[in-house]
C-alpha cells in the first residue's frame, strides 16, 4: 500500500506542475483529489497494520543460543 501512496503522490506532484504551467484550475483540483485519495489509503493502511499484531509480539524475539553466547550471557535457557 505504501507503493500505491508514493505513486499517487508522484502523480499529484505532476498534476501540480501541470496546473502551475498551464494556469488551469482543473489540473489543480485533480492534484488535490489524487493527494486526498493517497492520504486516505495511507491512513487506512496505517490503521490496519497497527491492529494486526500486539506490540509485544512484534518486538519480542527469543534469542538463539549463539546470540546469547555472543552477548556473553552465562545463564542458559532450561528448554535447551
Amino acid at each position: 500500500m505504501l507503493v500505491v501512496t508514493l505513486v499517487l503522490a508522484a502523480i499529484g506532484f505532476g498534476l501540480l506542475v501541470i496546473a502551475l504551467m498551464t494556469g488551469s484550475i482543473a489540473w489543480a483540483w485533480g492534484c488535490i483529489a489524487v493527494c486526498v485519495v493517497g492520504g486516505v489509503i495511507l491512513l487506512a493502511s496505517s490503521l490496519t497494520s497497527r491492529d494486526s499484531a500486539p506490540p509485544e509480539q512484534r518486538t519480542r524475539r527469543r534469542a538463539t543460543p549463539s546470540a546469547r553466547h555472543m552477548r556473553g550471557d552465562e545463564q542458559h535457557d532450561s528448554r535447551e
